[in-house]
């Protein structure tokens, strides 16, 4: 496990889109472990938010050119290349290799599967320390000041040389060769090949944190529950359920909510909602569509609110519900 401190999140506040960066990337996803630690549970199909570990990795590096997972296939949110290394289970070292082989970009974005909190910002801060400077990659490093070569921005170029380099080393060993007789990179360290580059680190003490324990999990799913994340999360995992990728002002809504609640009746503040967003649908969606919709539906709540406060003010400065021009009625049986 590695370290988890909750306070100053660096993902929170602005930051650059899911998976945006300064150069375009590809990204390998490590997802083929055995999960001793878990008792052998399918540790990548864990939900934490609601949301599989897998599928929130993926999230992070949505702006990934080309996506490799290394594992056995199974179902996720977004579309993914599947690898596998030979022999499976041969380590995190040999599912790199077997990942890198499906690339094309320059800049490769290395993760593991189980990290809860790792979002777009931090791999764009990732790819910026990467190409900002003369390193061959930039890696997180935890609470504790440790390396987390699995949560790291590589150049492509430098992890090729090097693991050519490995295997080049294996295959003048006949020990280190599978059935078939080709070098075999299975049960190697990653260190080895991290060892051999140039690295820059970025601190970061909640995306490095990672799951390889039931207490990880745990802690995991109550930091997503805490005030001040819980809505954001929620709001993420809605938007990968519904399939909907908008960034939208959840202020401006939830002013909206607030309002319809107040000014109208409580009732109101969902339904208007719903109708906020059919209505910026139908608008052509995007953030400008709702915004404005969501404008002039406030705007109405407002209107509302005003003429109730101005029917219950009326008593109080002796006026009647009568039109100005009403007479009274002076018939015997009125």
């Amino acid at each position: 496990m590695t370290a988890y401190e909750p306070p100053g999140d660096p993902n929170a506040g602005p930051g650059p889109a899911p998976g945006s960066g300064p150069a375009g990337y590809d990204a390998v996803v490590l997802a083929g472990g055995a999960a001793r630690r878990l008792g052998g549970a399918d540790k990548p199909g864990l939900r934490v938010g609601g949301r599989a570990l897998l599928d929130r990795v993926l999230a992070a590096c949505a702006g990934a050119g080309t996506t490799v997972v290394v594992a056995d296939p199974r179902p996720t949110e977004r579309p993914v290349t599947w690898a596998r290394e030979d022999p499976p289970g041969g380590g995190p070292l040999a599912a790199l290799a077997a990942g890198l082989v499906h690339t094309t970009a320059e800049h490769v974005v290395v993760v593991s599967a189980d990290l809860p909190f790792l979002a777009g910002p931090t791999v764009g801060r990732l790819l910026s320390a990467l190409v900002g400077g003369g390193a061959d990659g930039a890696l997180l490093t935890d609470a504790d000041g440790r390396d987390q070569p699995l949560v790291a921005a590589y150049r492509a170029p430098a992890l090729r040389r090097e693991l050519a380099a490995l295997t080049r080393d294996r295959g003048d060993r006949t020990d280190r060769t599978d059935p078939a007789g080709r070098p075999s990179l299975a049960g190697l360290p990653l260190r080895r090949l991290t060892g051999a580059l140039r690295l820059t680190r970025v601190p970061d003490a909640v995306a490095s944190f990672d799951c390889d324990t039931w207490d990880d999990i745990a802690t995991a799913r109550a930091r997503i529950r805490e005030h001040g994340h819980v809505l954001d999360e929620w709001i993420s995992a809605a938007k990968d359920e519904l399939g909907i990728d908008l960034d939208v002002d959840t202020g401006v809504l939830l002013d909206l909510a607030r309002d319809a609640a107040h000014g109208v009746a409580r009732p109101a503040a969902p339904l208007t909602t719903f109708l906020v967003g059919y209505a910026a649908g139908r608008a052509g969606g995007g953030p400008e569509a709702v915004a404005e919709t969501a404008r002039k539906a406030a705007a109405l709540a407002l209107r509302w609110a005003q003429e109730a406060a101005d029917a219950a003010a009326a008593p109080a400065r002796g006026e009647t519900d009568a039109a100005p021009d009403a007479t009274p009625d002076t018939r015997p049986d009125a």
